[in-house]
């Protein structure tokens, strides 16, 4: 189900950022039909699993996707988006393509 404050969070972004995160939203409902959004601790929050949440948030660079510890499984394919300075943090850069088929798998992933 969509969420009206993660509506306005993205709207608030110009329109190539917006189309990134909206992308992003896409795969969260494409993978988790019954996710639920919310705004928690000020960006975009998804449910999954049964307590658990994955967060996204736009930057001037990248945008940041949290938290992602525990997949040690998917370990190759998350090491080039880390973040140098944040523990358990993807970034992905803006003038990137966003790895959505790796945000799928982690979605996946953490569902379980």
């Amino acid at each position: 189900m969509y969420n009206d404050a993660v509506t306005a969070y993205i709207s608030g972004f110009e329109p190539t950022i917006r189309e990134r995160l909206n992308a992003l939203r896409t795969v969260f409902h494409e993978e988790l039909p019954q996710t639920e959004e919310s705004i928690r601790y000020r960006m975009p929050a998804f449910t999954v699993g049964e307590k658990g949440y994955l967060y996204f948030a736009a930057y001037k660079q990248h945008i940041g996707f949290y938290p992602v510890y525990g997949l040690v499984k998917l370990a190759p394919e998350i090491e080039q988006y880390k973040a140098k300075k944040a523990k358990d943090t993807l970034h992905f850069m803006h003038d990137q393509p966003l790895p959505l088929a790796l945000v799928r798998q982690i979605i996946r992933y953490k569902s379980k």
